[in-house]
């Protein structure tokens, strides 16, 4: 069973190499890893943060929050599986205060599949199947971020981007190289935060190159190998507005209402156009003397058909987190009770400060 279902992840791979030709402009779900998110407190929040209070953790959703971490300086670690525990996604960050108006921080995201069986050798030369010639690969992404985040003359305003490395690899058959740049804005006026990121603000492009020599075999069946070329991510604008309320003397809540706009043409979002598609998604934080977090996060919004009638679906996420001295621990369980499409996780995260 489990060589029937590598296999099947192999030629699904082949499959994605035909498609990468149609999109050598524009791929509309292109670096989609970098999408996932980072930090298991945004999971349970359904990504509601961009107006958030800054951590190391602001550096990959608006790293102009980076200014407001009290410390001087911070890290972060996650760890989660994907379909079943098939793909792996891992991240890493550390933030340094520069000085009372600079804040720096580079992060590492990686999301691979390993361990696919490469079945193109399995028979030899004389038609005979052996198995001693079957080998492993590796499908990963990686993005290394470096982000920079400084305070305006405004009182309240910060500004700040990201400089993005992204190396893509698909075992000795492919691999690509690609540059983008994020910038942002964040404000704080009284128990109010307003943020703002323009993703690939300059598009992002990945240019691919393939192995030849790997799809020589692929030819002499009269397949087409892919050519050279290059993918280019669109520019993504991400909206945040946050209010903090004190409950009690030691009970604070905050709730943050974020919006995705889209630019890549029309979506299955709940406002779609072909001008523009928008993601609403919203996250309420409750904690307790800062030292325990409770969070409820609602998004992926769709419409979804289901014999002929349209109803809408969401995805509910909850998460729980534990403020310890300079030690952060966080969970989050996403798509509580499996009401969307998408698959549930188990998401852990741990920042220290220093």
């Amino acid at each position: 069973m489990k060589f029937k279902t590598k296999q099947f992840l192999f030629f699904k791979v082949l499959v994605l190499f035909g498609c990468f030709q149609m999109f050598a402009q524009t791929a509309k779900y292109s670096n989609e890893f970098l999408n996932l998110g980072v930090g298991a407190r945004s999971f349970g929040l359904a990504g509601s943060v961009i107006a958030a209070e800054g951590t190391v953790e602001s550096a990959y959703w608006n790293p102009a929050a980076l200014m407001e971490q009290s410390d001087s300086m911070s890290a972060a670690l996650m760890h989660a599986n994907y379909f079943s525990g098939i793909a792996s996604y891992d991240y890493g960050a550390v933030s340094k205060r520069l000085d009372s108006n600079s804040v720096a921080a580079v992060s590492l995201i990686r999301f691979g599949v390993d361990d696919i069986m490469n079945t193109t050798e399995l028979i030899d030369k004389d038609g005979n199947v052996d198995y001693d010639r079957i080998s492993l690969f590796s499908a990963a992404d990686y993005a290394l971020i470096g982000s920079y985040a400084r305070k305006a003359n405004v009182s309240g305003l910060y500004y700040g981007g990201n400089v993005k490395l992204i190396y893509r690899k698909v075992g000795p058959f492919a691999n690509s190289w690609g540059f983008g740049f994020d910038v942002s804005a964040k404000y704080n006026k009284g128990k109010m935060s307003y943020g703002a990121v323009l993703r690939d603000a300059t598009t992002t492009f990945n240019a691919w190159m393939f192995d030849d020599a790997e799809f020589k075999d692929f030819e002499d069946l009269g397949q087409e190998a892919p050519e050279n070329g290059l993918e280019i991510t669109l520019p993504k604008l991400l909206l945040g507005a946050a209010r903090s309320f004190q409950l009690k003397h030691d009970l604070n809540l905050r709730a943050e209402v974020d919006l995705d706009v889209f630019f890549d043409g029309e979506r299955n979002e709940l406002i779609s156009s072909s001008f523009a598609s928008i993601a609403p998604h919203i996250g309420l934080e409750l904690d307790l003397k800062k030292l325990v977090y409770v969070r409820l996060g609602l998004g992926n919004f769709q419409e979804v058909e289901d014999f002929g009638e349209k109803e809408l679906n969401f995805q509910p996420n909850i998460g729980l987190g534990i403020h310890y001295q300079k030690i952060n621990i966080d969970y989050a369980f996403t798509d509580l009770g499996d009401q969307s499409l998408a698959l549930y996780s188990h998401v852990f995260s741990l920042r220290y400060s220093l």
